[in-house]
């Protein structure tokens, strides 16, 4: 059994891995907002009133576990994940309509919406991909679909399919008030107890919810209207998620780690003594895995 579910050499690794993940996971919930009916899902079936940085956790965990993780440990955590899925539905107030929470179009949309988000929020801030490479990173993500239900048929599979998707999808899109309400919660979210120790840096998460922002399409800002434009527009957008990068990458590892939960920081240690006993050199963490000039990043500095 191969020791993690994306090779060290994947595309899929070199973007899951880079510290401007962060940014691209709040732009994601703040893009996945968009779209009314699965807004109301999370709205009426999530503890994301009480703990939007929980929410926002839990994806970073399947992000890990799908990249990192070992292919028992990604295929236990995707039949949970499905399992939980399976009992919950939700009404439409707008229409009165009965929904499943594991609805297929759902499902689709909230995968496109954090695989385009990744993708282009690193790329932005900085990581070298070629058009080839986004290509090959959204295929391989097509087979992360299939851990929340979908066969890797009902997903975009290269570049232009995603944006075909999108285009085709954006006039099902609006602004609630909720939606409003979940993209303010984004930018200034509640510390959740475990991470109290670090209340008085929360200042520092602001950047990260307004890079997480300013990088969503235009549309969705003339929609949102909840912070004003940059100066210098989608320039200055780009330049920040750059020097917003520059700062997480120099943030110390011990600092940086508490962010994660325990069973993140389990899977992280656990996919280096697999890699190492695979015969990867892993002395320099898991970024650093065949590429030892690069920093951690997403995932803990193991």
């Amino acid at each position: 059994m191969r020791p993690t579910v994306a090779p060290p050499e994947s595309i899929t690794w070199r973007i899951h891995l880079d510290r401007a993940m962060w940014v691209a996971g709040v732009r994601a919930l703040m893009l996945q907002a968009l779209h009314p009916v699965a807004m109301q899902g999370v709205w009426q079936r999530s503890d994301f009133l009480d703990d939007p940085t929980g929410r926002l956790l839990r994806t970073t965990h399947f992000v890990a576990v799908t990249t990192y993780g070992s292919p028992r440990e990604a295929d236990a955590l995707g039949e949970r994940i499905r399992r939980v899925h399976a009992r919950l539905s939700f009404t439409d107030p707008r229409t009165g309509r009965r929904h499943r929470v594991d609805e297929r179009d759902l499902l689709v949309w909230v995968h496109c919406a954090e695989v385009a988000s990744y993708l282009e929020v690193v790329a932005r801030a900085g990581l070298p991909v070629t058009p080839a490479e986004a290509d090959r990173y959204i295929a391989e993500q097509a087979h992360s679909a299939t851990y929340v239900g979908l066969s890797p048929d009902d997903v975009p599979a290269s570049l232009g399919a995603m944006r075909r998707y999108l285009a085709e999808i954006r006039p099902q899109l609006r602004v609630t008030p909720e939606a409003v309400q979940a993209v303010r919660f984004l930018l200034w979210p509640t510390v959740p107890d475990r991470l109290r120790a670090l209340a008085a840096v929360k200042p520092l998460w602001f950047p990260i919810g307004a890079m997480a922002y300013h990088s969503l399409p235009d549309c969705a800002r003339r929609v949102y209207r909840v912070l004003p434009e940059l100066p210098g527009g989608q320039a200055a957008t780009t330049a920040g998620l750059a020097a917003l990068r520059r700062t997480l990458n120099a943030t110390p590892d011990a600092l940086y780690n508490r962010i994660f939960d325990e069973e993140t920081l389990r899977s992280a240690l656990a996919a280096r003594e697999r890699l190492a006993d695979a015969g990867y050199d892993v002395r320099d963490g898991l970024v650093g895995v065949g590429k030892p000039s690069h920093r951690p990043a997403m995932a803990p500095a193991s």
